[in-house]
């Protein structure tokens, strides 16, 4: 049973960054395809598209899952089916009032969003609110049975169709010479696309199984209004605490655009514009997902011992959490900006926005704690405070952006990145260590810092000397790759030498200790 458990922990897991590499790193393919323009509109509209996603979901795979497992222990078959069913009308009159919304008021949307542009692609995507909800019941019902294999899979299946059609769509649109505008929408099918695919499979495994619901008999009004009462308790909390990081990239999409207009911007200029700084976000995505990938899911543990009254337990894994964060982020965050100019041109085929580039990857290593530090506090029950904290961040945001985009361009959005993560970290930090008193600062992460800016140097010298420009992109990324490699072997022989690290501190990264078991 316990092999079991961890056998599925792996594959969740796995799946879950699987999909998640593949969601950021696409965005470099198709910014070299269709170009920033084209990146631009797609990273002013997802946001959008991600907050109703998540309101329209609202927490349903958790809460099913939550309650058909306390039904199975009851052994309340009936029960079972009355969430399953609930669950499926909810999960549908979301999805499509979520899709009416944004469809009505699109051109509306539009406007916020920087100009007429953007419609097109918004109005594509938001037809992904009619099947994701839907899809979603399916991945709640097999992980109330501790099935979590279909979820798995269906992330994979759901990311790489995605991924697959929108570089394809992009491919074909741009060589028959469509309008950005009509590229942008075109490529957002994929995500609906995705997610037909992923239900398709669900739908499939779900006939299949000798665990499905069988036909309702005496399914009525008062059982959906009872039942919907206990799903909607459960997923409300969970669908407010998540959609709150959502809100900092969607108060970006609302703000920015509004601010580059003021700074004397067309719309073509605002498209491209935050199309460079889409670029630097691709990137803080990258390594944001590596980071927290490995690290958050240690956050279960420290509820386990909070359970436990583990005290002096819970202490010392809040450290280790922080510190293996800071072995991967800090030297990650700093290896961006050393080779930011050869990155920018082997990736993104020019040196536009490179200081942008340079300001947003930084900013990286605040965005991986910050979502640390929130999953930490969620797993000390704080939900509720984490929420707040985010909030303020998104408010914070929003005042930045205004103030530093319209003094400084577009290179004053990176700087408000930069500063509001930096804010939530340290606000995060606080918090944690008011209600645990874990030592933060320790000669190791000194050294970590040490090591990292060491690295830094060495491997951003010879840019100094080097014209990228001057390079082909093929030896350009090969270049970066030998850079990267010779940064990692730097990095960790300092480590190494410093006894900052060894084979315990290394079994404790969740994904080798899985394995290792």
């Amino acid at each position: 049973m316990k092999n079991k458990f961890i056998m599925s922990t792996l594959i969740l897991s796995m799946a879950a960054l699987v999909s998640k590499i593949l969601g950021s790193m696409f965005r470099i393919p198709l910014q070299n395809i269709a170009g920033d323009e084209v990146l631009g509109i797609f990273t002013l509209v997802y946001p959008v598209y991600m907050v109703a996603l998540t309101l329209s979901v609202a927490g349903i795979p958790i809460s099913i899952s939550k309650l058909i497992a306390e039904a199975r222990a009851k052994e309340d078959p009936e029960q079972i089916r009355n969430i399953f069913l609930t669950s499926g009308i909810l999960a549908t009159l979301f999805g499509v009032s979520f899709f009416i919304l944004l469809y009505s008021f699109s051109g509306q949307v539009a406007e916020v969003l920087g100009g007429p542009s953007t419609r097109l692609a918004l109005v594509v995507v938001s037809c992904t609110l009619l099947i994701a909800p839907y899809m979603a019941v399916y991945r709640g019902f097999f992980q109330g049975y501790g099935i979590m294999t279909p979820t798995a899979i269906s992330q994979v299946i759901e990311q790489f169709v995605r991924v697959g059609i929108i570089l394809v769509i992009a491919f074909y649109m741009v060589n028959h010479l469509y309008s950005n505008e009509d590229v942008a929408g075109g490529i957002m099918i994929g995500s609906s696309l995705g997610a037909v695919a992923s239900l398709v499979y669900l739908r499939i495994l779900y006939m299949r199984s000798n665990i499905r619901v069988k036909a309702a008999s005496s399914f009525n009004a008062q059982q959906f209004a009872n039942t919907s009462k206990l799903i909607l308790r459960i997923s409300i909390p969970i669908s407010i605490g998540a959609i709150t990081m959502a809100l900092l990239n969607l108060v970006d999409s609302i703000s920015i655009p509004t601010s580059l207009k003021s700074f004397g911007n067309t719309q073509d200029d605002i498209n491209y514009l935050y199309g460079i700084y889409g670029r630097g976000l691709t990137l803080v995505q990258i390594v944001t997902v590596f980071a927290t990938s490995i690290v958050l899911p240690l956050v279960p543990s420290i509820s386990a011992k909070l359970t436990q009254n583990d005290h002096k337990g819970t202490i010392k894994l809040i450290e280790n959490t922080y510190f293996l964060t800071d072995v991967i982020s800090w030297p990650a965050a700093i290896g961006l900006v050393a080779l930011t100019y050869p990155i920018n041109f082997a990736l993104f085929t020019n040196l536009e926005g490179s200081n942008v580039l340079a300001i947003i990857s930084f900013s990286s290593l605040f965005t991986s704690l910050t979502v640390l530090g929130t999953g930490i506090l969620q797993g000390m029950n704080k939900a509720k405070l984490a929420a707040w904290i985010i909030i303020g961040g998104v408010l914070s945001k929003l005042f930045l952006n205004i103030i530093l985009v319209n003094v400084y361009g577009l290179i004053g959005a990176a700087i408000s990145t930069a500063i509001v993560y930096l804010l939530l970290f340290i606000i995060n930090t606080y918090f944690i260590w008011k209600h645990s008193k874990f030592n933060y600062f320790s000669k190791k992460i000194a050294t970590v810092l040490v090591s990292s800016m060491i690295m830094g140097v060495l491997i951003g010298f010879p840019s100094l000397v080097v014209n990228v420009e001057e390079l082909s992109r093929t030896v350009a990324l090969i270049y970066v790759g030998a850079l990267i490699i010779g940064g990692v072997i730097i990095y960790f022989s300092l480590l190494l030498l410093c006894k900052v690290i060894d084979k315990d501190i290394v079994k404790r990264i969740p994904f080798i200790n899985l394995l290792s078991k």
